[in-house]
Parts: structure tokens; C-alpha cells; sequence
């Protein structure tokens, strides 16, 4: 047991921050995540890969607590202001960027989006993880990258053309 949270825990981490944006949040999603990994172990088909198997458990960990802070704030996303053009930007500079138009995307979108980009799963594999049809994971992964294209063109970290 002490093996596979060792080996899986930065994998889980980084996909529960990501997700939610925060890292206290995330930690306590990440064992969460654990915990139903354990206690639902034997329900795992070993013919079946593992790392997508439990990457979805963290996902709809995380969905579910989405799900549940949206219920108890039900506080409007705030509105980005647009940052004056920069001639060029450092990367941690884009870094934020980027991270900041992430955020701005519809939840299924960026979690498509980041288990593609970031994760590395085939689009059959986050198909697995999300519960829906291929043609739906292509189609969230392209609109995520349309919009945070779209969100940086925006914001003048990229320029258009």
C-alpha cells in the first residue's frame, strides 16, 4: 500500500490541484482519493490499466467536491481584466498566464485538457477516466485549447496571427 501512494501520490497530487486550485484542497482530495483507492481495490479489473483507474477516482473526488463548494458559495467567477500587451513575457510570467486561463475554463474541459497535456493519457484513457465517449474527449480537449488560446491572445501573452 505504502508503495503505490509513494508512486502514484505527485500523479494524484498534481491532477487535484489543478482541478480544484488549491493545495490544501488538494491534499485532502489526494487522500481521499487513497482511501477509496484502498477500500475498492478488489473491485479493479487488472486486465485494465491501473493509472487511469485511479486517476478517476481522483476525478470524481475532485468533481464531487466542485459540485459541493459551488453549492455553498454560489459566488459568480470573477471577470479577468485584460494586461496591457508585453513584447515578451518570462516564463513564469506565461506560467501564471497560463495557469490563470485554466482556471477560466468549464471544469470538464480542463480536466480533459490537463490529463491530455499534462497526465500524457491517450484520448481511450480519459475517455475511462470521465465516462464518456471518445469523440466527447476530443471535442473538450479541442475547445479547451481554442479557449485558453483564445484567453492568452486576450490577455497579450499570446499574439495573434
Amino acid at each position: 500500500m505504502e508503495e503505490l501512494v509513494q508512486r502514484y501520490h505527485k500523479l494524484v497530487f498534481g491532477l487535484c490541484f489543478r482541478m480544484v486550485g488549491n493545495s490544501h484542497d488538494a491534499e485532502d482530495l489526494t487522500q481521499e482519493t487513497f482511501v477509496r483507492m484502498f477500500r475498492h481495490l478488489e473491485s479493479w479489473d487488472p486486465r485494465r490499466a491501473f493509472r487511469p483507474w485511479l486517476l478517476a477516482i481522483a476525478a470524481n473526488r475532485c468533481r464531487s467536491f466542485l459540485g459541493q463548494r459551488r453549492h455553498r458559495l454560489e459566488v459568480p467567477t470573477p471577470e479577468v481584466e485584460p494586461l496591457p500587451r508585453k513584447a515578451s513575457a518570462p516564463n513564469n510570467d506565461l506560467q501564471e498566464e497560463v495557469e490563470l486561463g485554466l482556471q477560466q475554463l468549464r471544469a470538464e474541459h480542463r480536466q480533459a485538457f490537463l490529463l491530455f497535456y499534462e497526465q500524457e493519457l491517450s484520448y481511450a484513457e480519459i475517455a475511462e477516466v470521465m465516462q464518456c465517449p471518445v469523440g466527447t474527449i476530443k471535442t473538450w480537449i479541442h475547445r479547451a485549447r481554442q479557449e485558453l488560446i483564445q484567453f492568452l491572445t486576450t490577455r497579450g501573452t499570446l499574439h495573434a496571427g
